[in-house]
């Protein structure tokens, strides 16, 4: 059961949450109904986008939290943990697109799903859409013991008021130096290890000279070490590369992925030998394209990707990529939120991160060997 109060972020120690700000602190802060504050939670549309935006910035200033069920206000215990992650899909894009764009997600679920039952937690979980519904975090919160969320898919004000009711796990990306993210328990991936792994083999054992590094435009932590991965291969093989990728992708889907294999095809210059692509998804999309357009992977070019979705190994020429234990990620995940409510939340923060390895396959000119790494 969640304690009342818990250990506050580092660098707060002596902060000490005794009691839960209610729906009446909320509304007198915001200077509306209890009704209101109710609709803005419950029915957002409803309320005037001023004023729910106050209500918000009331919620945040004291740290309420909106409880999802009577159990829940009697006893501080929902027997349910949750899990926040971004929503890939594309309204404009192929419903193939969406369903593939979500397997890294689902492999996380899964684990979660399945550490959960062993514990006798249910898993409550959500996709978050940049501009969807205001306060759509703050509702699943209130329905749930613990939550664990993607990196950056959250506003670090939002967990901060989050975390005092309930342990949190951020999943995936680096920590990035603040005193409230280094707080939190978190899981990563050895991501600049495996893509230097992946890129090393490409440059030792098939004489790649000319590798194209495609990743995102958004900032990602996660997209950022498996660069840093690939220019260290680089220079340790004497290879030029820029300080940029060769491209930055709006979205790491199929669609951006055949996109970026064409426009690579028809710049000037010669083309390059390798398409490095920082996620399975965009990598099987330019596989599509680049057999539309007549030419053969590996012979014309070799093209990889990092995730180890299960589609990788479906496609034709099967993925060389860097499989990250996203099953064993979302185990871990909640073994940890598990243990904290165990423990009211005492103990220092956890820190873990996961290894890869690199699965070697025909798309770069191998046929699939036992991962190493």
């Amino acid at each position: 059961m969640v304690s009342s109060a818990r250990a506050a972020p580092t660098g707060e120690r002596n902060r000490i949450v005794t009691a839960a700000p209610t729906v009446y602190d909320v509304a007198e802060r915001a200077g509306v109904s209890i009704a209101t504050v109710s609709r803005v939670y419950r029915t957002p549309d409803s309320v005037r986008a001023s004023t729910r935006e106050r209500v918000l910035a009331a919620a945040r200033e004291l740290g309420y939290v909106p409880s999802g069920n009577a159990r829940g206000l009697a006893s501080r215990s929902t027997g349910v943990i949750g899990l926040c992650f971004p929503d890939y899909g594309d309204p404009a894009a192929d419903t193939e697109d969406d369903d593939t764009a979500m397997l890294y997600s689902d492999q996380i679920i899964r684990g979660m799903e399945r550490a959960a039952r062993r514990h006798g937690y249910a898993l409550l979980i959500a996709a978050s859409l940049k501009g969807g519904a205001a306060g759509l975090v703050a509702k699943v919160a209130g329905r749930v013991d613990g939550f664990a969320v993607m990196a950056r898919t959250v506003p670090t004000e939002e967990l901060e008021v989050i975390s005092r009711r309930m342990p949190v796990v951020m999943l995936a990306g680096p920590r990035e130096g603040t005193a409230f993210l280094d707080h939190l328990d978190h899981i990563e991936v050895a991501n600049e290890d495996g893509q230097h792994e992946l890129t090393r083999h490409l440059l030792v054992d098939h004489g790649v000279r000319r590798p194209a590094y495609i990743g995102t435009i958004e900032q990602s932590p996660d997209v950022q070490a498996r660069f840093d991965g690939f220019r260290l291969a680089c220079r340790e093989a004497g290879v030029e590369t820029g300080d940029e990728p060769a491209l930055r992708l709006g979205r790491l889907t199929q669609e951006e992925g055949a996109r970026a294999a064409a426009r690579l095809c028809e710049s000037p210059g010669e083309l390059p030998d390798a398409f490095v692509f920082a996620n399975d998804q965009t990598a099987v999309g330019a596989l599509r394209e680049l057999e539309r357009r007549g030419l053969s992977v590996p012979d014309d070019v070799i093209v990889t990707g990092f995730d180890g979705i299960p589609l990788s190994r479906l496609v034709r020429p099967a993925l060389t990529t860097v499989r990250q234990p996203m099953v064993r990620m979302g185990e871990e995940a909640t073994e940890l939120l598990v243990r904290r409510l165990s423990s009211k939340g005492e103990g220092e923060p956890v820190s873990r991160v996961l290894p890869v390895s690199v699965a070697r396959r025909a798309s770069c000119g191998c046929t699939e060997t036992t991962p190493t790494l």
